[in-house]
């Protein structure tokens, strides 16, 4: 099987899992976590371009996890956490890592934030070394083990 194919497979079970565990995903950890890190992969090459908003934008609106909250709250959210990476990544990292971490309590969200990672990083049909990267560093942030996502 291709990369390319694998990717949209593996994507594809990742939303599904998100979705059967829509209810349990309603936390404030959880939705601060899950925008920092929609944040993370978008800058993870070191600049956030358009596309990768509107991706960010397209989740926020269409995803039905993130719909357990208000899409102006999580575009905020976003872009506070895209601020701070594009004002001094290094720095900005830090502390979307902090937020990123707040789910590391419960496993259940802790997963669905790596989830929410890949499929972030995984729209555009290439989830990049970079990206990958960043998605690896924070399931060490939350306590995960990354070959549990292929990563």
């Amino acid at each position: 099987m291709a990369l390319w194919d694998r990717l949209k497979e593996s994507a594809s079970q990742m939303q599904t899992q998100l979705t059967a565990k829509k209810n349990d995903l309603k936390s404030g950890a959880f939705r601060d976590a899950s925008m920092a890190m929609c944040a993370l992969v978008a800058a993870a090459d070191g600049t956030v371009d358009p596309a990768e908003r509107q991706r960010v934008a397209q989740l926020i609106a269409g995803n039905e996890v993130l719909q357990n909250f208000p899409a102006d709250d999580l575009r905020h959210r976003f872009e506070e956490n895209v601020g701070r990476l594009t004002a001094d990544f290094a720095l900005g990292k830090v502390s979307v890592m902090q937020e990123i971490a707040k789910a590391k309590k419960k496993p259940a969200e802790a997963r669905a934030v790596i989830q929410i990672g890949i499929v972030i990083g995984g729209a555009d049909g290439d989830f990049d070394k970079d990206e990958q990267a960043v998605v690896r560093e924070a399931c060490y942030a939350l306590d995960l083990p990354p070959h549990e996502f292929d990563l």
